[in-house]
């Protein structure tokens, strides 16, 4: 197989803003070699088998690790491998992406470039700034404040740039911001023109600062601004709007830990930046198959044997993991043909569909244990009940089913596991307050991740600077049992039913009134999101 380098825009930061060709190639590369401003969430995309490099970690100087960047792409193209250079924003602005063609086509490797959304059209679209305008801007300028040492031709004429009829887009020119200011004002214009600093430009923690040019400076220090950010200069960054639609959104500026397993976390994770949120990921538990297959086999037997009247799932994991044996086995939908089928929850029940197979209950309202062991009590007198559920969790919905059952056992068709211990990093910013909420999806989380909760990370639980929502009061409890406060409960006990009370939970400490409007965007479909947990 012939090896290929693509040269791909990671765009500004927001995952959200990753083309379909960049996410396509992230699910094919072999090497990934990614800028150290790329944002780890990108690589949630990649190939989990890709060797990953970040550049920013290879030694020597700029000049040095330009090199070894070149000479790896290579390489890694001449043994037959799909090589993936992503870069932050386009490869193309400022981004050394010519160099780099360069150092290829003199080698003879076939590539491709795939085009990113860069930091100055991000700024203009998530703080409402129009780059261009009919009545103030006829034209955009891209110009770098940060020239290479070595360049041969002539420095930026910032006569020339004073003189632009439309906005100028400056980038790495922070800490040459007196001078480039200084500069534009020598040259006639005019100390009053609008311009902007804006850092992080549709990251959750996106911010800016506006101010008259001869003020810009004193108002991005006073600001604390730092880098990454770029600098807009011209009439129609005075036509912006003071409230953009991205600090409206709810969670905005919301820094938020999901505990999710890994492999159902995604979903979450996407809504919550979609709200606005700066998301942390750490996978508290896992879900792992059984360890031993006899009991769960045997089980399955006996259903296609007709020997069970129902058979009740508690979780989505629940049904992955009965229907992946099945299938495993040899079987396949018609050994359910004989037993009625029960969820906890229209989650669950969704899961069911994708193998179409239709639940015959669901609670109509509480997703929990207690809602379906009182939706189903009533249907399973003197019956035969089978619990498709994990190796660890409550016994309330088997002893409440026996109350009418004539049987009711238990198989376990997935493990509950506890996943890597918090990185040092996570642990760290918990400490000192940089995380503001904890999402926790199920008890055994729950139980999980305050066992990592030390002194100093309790104190901020119970002083109200962390705070904890849980997805259900059986979650609560667990918080509770602990001598820790819950910050908010989910009304409905589903992912949906969290992210409204997470929502819900940030309105009251911003002091939003309770009946004001609540501008949430409509949830869009995401594949594999998280459900019920048990």
């Amino acid at each position: 197989m012939e090896g290929r380098v693509y040269l791909v825009g990671a765009g500004p930061g927001s995952p959200d803003l990753l083309t379909l060709r960049a996410a396509e190639l992230l699910q094919q590369a072999d090497v990934i070699l990614y800028d150290q401003l790329v944002p780890v969430r990108i690589l949630d995309w990649a190939n989990p088998q890709a060797e990953r490099i970040c550049v920013g970690d290879l030694p020597g100087k700029h000049a040095e690790k330009a090199s070894q960047i070149q000479q790896r792409m290579v390489a890694a193209a001449r043994q037959g491998k799909r090589v993936l250079r992503l870069k932050g924003g386009d490869p193309l602005v400022f981004g050394r992406g010519g160099e780099e063609i360069a150092a290829l086509r003199a080698a003879g490797v076939p590539y491709e470039v795939v085009p990113g959304v860069t930091a100055a059209l991000a700024a203009g679209a998530y703080l409402e700034i129009p780059l261009t305008h009919r009545h103030f801007a006829s034209a955009l300028a891209f110009v770098t404040g940060h020239e290479a040492p070595d360049k041969a031709e002539p420095p930026i004429n910032w006569r020339a740039l004073a003189q632009f009829p439309g906005t100028l887009a400056i980038y790495m020119g922070l800490c040459r911001l007196p001078q480039i200011v200084a500069a534009l004002l020598e040259h006639g214009l005019s100390p009053d023109t609008p311009a902007a600093v804006v850092s992080r430009a549709s990251w959750g923690d996106q911010r800016c600062v506006f101010a008259r040019l001869a003020d810009l400076d004193q108002a991005r220090r006073q600001a604390g601004l730092e880098s990454p950010a770029v600098i807009l200069i011209g009439p129609a960054v005075g036509q912006r709007t003071p409230q953009p639609w991205s600090e409206q959104r709810p969670l905005f500026g919301q820094s938020v830990l999901v505990t999710r397993p890994r492999h159902q976390a995604a979903g979450l994770i996407r809504r919550l930046e979609q709200l606005g949120a700066i998301v942390h990921h750490w996978p508290a538990v896992a879900i792992r198959e059984p360890e031993d297959f006899s009991e769960l086999d045997a089980a399955l037997d006996a259903l296609a044997q007709g020997r069970w009247d129902w058979l009740v799932f508690t979780s989505v994991n629940g049904v992955h993991g009965l229907l992946r044996r099945l299938w495993h086995k040899g079987g396949d939908l018609r050994t359910l043909s004989k037993v009625q089928l029960a969820a906890i929850g229209p989650k669950t029940a969704d899961a069911l569909h994708e193998y179409h197979l239709r639940a015959d209950l669901v609670p109509e309202q509480t997703f929990s244990s207690e809602g379906l062991a009182a939706a189903l009590g009533p249907r399973v007198a003197g019956q035969r009940v089978l619990l498709a559920r994990a190796d660890r969790g409550r016994e309330l919905l088997r002893e409440e089913l026996l109350r009418s059952a004539a049987e009711v056992r238990q198989v376990t068709v997935y493990r509950q596991t506890d996943d890597e211990p918090p990185s040092p990093q996570l642990l760290q910013a918990l400490r000192q307050g940089n995380i503001r909420w904890i999402t926790l999806t199920s008890s055994n989380i729950a139980r999980r991740v305050l066992a990592f909760c030390d002194s100093p990370i309790r104190q901020r639980i119970r002083q109200g600077e962390i705070g904890l929502v849980a997805i259900s009061p059986e979650t609560g409890s667990v918080v509770r049992a602990a001598g820790l406060p819950v910050a908010a409960e989910a009304e409905v006990y589903t992912e949906e039913g969290l992210i409204a009370a997470l929502i819900d939970c940030v309105r009251k400490h911003r002091g939003i009134p309770a009946d004001s409007p609540k501008a949430v965007p409509t949830e869009p479909k995401v594949e594999n999101a998280p459900k019920e947990e048990e």
